[in-house]
């Protein structure tokens, strides 16, 4: 009597646990699709930039919240942090001889890289290393662990070095749609990025809002 039941059930079935299997798998970056291929493409004119913005870090029973400016070009990166009242708390510059932090009590330190530099200094580890690279919405040329996108072709997720990131809005400046949420999770800790003002190389400022 059983085998006389219909197995259309059981087919179903196998066809909706092999749809979630298929669900489960992530697009690698191997291969992407035409239109993240046009938007990598558009980035790629995009030798410069500054930020103004908001940023927060969580790590290991330390934390840090409040405002930042950060000018990026081809020689390298100038960044200002300053508290929720609007003191400066550090400045940092990277330049391809090394990277330096100056504290708001005038001390100066000296590292190869940002991460080491700023962790041993600020409790935290600023990632400079890709981040120039991920607040624009692309990965770096090392190895990608994983990459999702959105259907116009836009990075919704990006896990490389040892960090998973996620892109919560687009926005258009200039004829170009750049990130205006980014959220980086690694072992040791969370940062998140909210920029509220975009400034491309030789334009005049563009202002979005952030909700």
């Amino acid at each position: 009597m059983l085998s006389a039941l219909p197995r259309w059930p059981v087919a179903i079935a196998a066809l909706l646990l092999a749809g979630c299997a298929t669900l489960g798998q992530q697009p690698q970056a191997t291969v992407a699709p035409e239109l993240y291929q046009q938007h990598l493409a558009s980035l790629s004119a995009i030798q410069g930039f500054s930020i103004d913005g908001r940023i927060g870090v969580q790590t290991d029973g330390k934390g840090f919240s409040g405002s930042t400016l950060w000018q990026h070009t081809v020689l390298g990166d100038q960044i200002a942090l300053f508290s929720p009242l609007g003191s400066q708390v550090a400045s940092i510059s990277t330049t391809p001889e090394g990277v330096t932090l100056t504290t708001s009590d005038g001390k100066t330190y000296h590292a190869q890289d940002a991460a080491s530099l700023t962790q041993q200094n600020l409790g935290w580890s600023l990632p400079m290393k890709g981040l120039p690279d991920w607040v624009l919405g692309r990965p770096t040329n090392s190895v990608v662990e994983l990459t999702q996108w959105d259907e116009a072709g836009n990075l919704v997720r990006l896990k490389q070095d040892g960090w998973d990131i996620e892109y919560a809005q687009y926005i258009a400046v200039k004829g170009y749609l750049l990130p205006g949420k980014v959220t980086l999770r690694s072992l040791k800790a969370n940062l998140k990025l909210i920029i509220e003002q975009w400034h491309m190389t030789d334009e005049s400022p563009v202002l979005h809002e952030v909700k």
